[in-house]
């Protein structure tokens, strides 16, 4: 098989100008990255861990450091990861205090007999694992401090806009070996209440993937991403026989038209296809297959050059 990894940045309403480019070049690094494990004869599950990780330690991106903040103020991460070949998969909800919740997420899915690790269950589980934490406030970026204090103004805790910053990243790939994987983490929603976990985490909302398939990362409202389950959703019309294509836009359709909700998807197929698809303003992605790397932000706005 010809390798394929494809990552995005997250919904989003708008990008300044001024962020497109950081978050442009850090949405190609990370593809990059994950495409060079993959050529290397890496995994899927390698790939898509090292190109979430590296989102996660950019602080342009809403996952690790960069986390948007809840309600006190504080970063609570939620990641998952997946392997298309066992459908063994592993997710974290809640976190602190850690730099990357997609390896803590891989140790569940690969040192554990659950799937799912939340809260104080999951600091104890990396603890044991020897996953170092780090002082909260080296996950808080200045940017976000003011976007809390901006949604605190404008609303109450708990009126929140299904259009606003969408912000989580993920990534899907297709290795040498046939094999697909997929892996989702992010910070959740600015001023969201203690306690809350989106779609993110949740095997068959945030993602999936299976060998039979495709594998798929989404983003976007999690409310309505999970109310949907928009990865199986998805995958259930790649397997109807729709093109990539047409199943994220059924899916994303009947998301948007039920609950109002708007979102993105990111797809490998088993065959080596990829697409990406959002119904938001826009969406940071790159996808690297057969020496070339396609990006974009916008709508109708693709790039394609070589790999290094």
């Amino acid at each position: 098989m010809n390798p394929v990894i494809v990552v995005h940045g997250g919904g989003a309403s708008n990008i300044s100008k001024d962020r497109k480019e950081w978050v442009r070049q850090g949405i190609i690094k990370a593809a990059e990255a994950g495409y060079k494990i993959l050529m290397d004869g890496g995994s899927a599950v390698d790939a898509v861990e090292v190109a979430v990780a590296f989102l996660e330690d950019h602080p342009e991106f809403n996952a690790g450091c960069g986390s948007v903040l809840n309600v006190n103020g504080d970063v609570e991460m939620d990641a998952s990861i997946m392997n298309g070949q066992d459908l063994s998969a592993g997710a974290v909800s809640a976190v602190r205090c850690i730099a990357n919740p997609i390896k803590l997420a891989r140790l569940v899915m690969e040192k554990t007999a659950h799937c799912f690790l939340t809260d104080q269950g999951a600091a104890k589980f990396a603890a044991v694992m020897g996953v170092p934490t780090i002082p909260k406030e080296q996950l808080v970026t200045e940017r976000n401090i003011k976007r809390l204090e901006k949604e605190k103004h404008e609303k109450g805790a708990l009126k929140l806009d299904c259009q606003q910053d969408l912000g989580t990243v993920g990534a899907v790939a297709l290795d040498c070996k046939g094999n697909v994987a997929y892996a989702t983490s992010t910070g959740g929603i600015v001023n969201k209440m203690v306690g809350r976990v989106g779609d993110t985490p949740c095997i068959g909302s945030g993602g999936y993937a299976d060998n039979d398939i495709g594998a798929i990362s989404t983003t976007g409202h999690g409310e309505s991403i999970l109310k949907v389950n928009l990865a199986r959703l998805t995958l259930f019309h790649v397997e109807q026989g729709k093109t990539l294509e047409e199943a994220a836009n059924m899916s994303l359709g009947y998301m948007k038209s039920k609950l109002k909700g708007l979102g993105g998807v990111i797809l490998v197929s088993k065959a080596g296809d990829w697409a990406v698809k959002w119904t938001s303003t826009s969406m940071p992605w790159a996808a690297a297959k057969n020496g070339k790397l396609h990006s974009g932000i916008d709508l109708n706005e693709t790039s394609i050059t070589d790999l290094p």
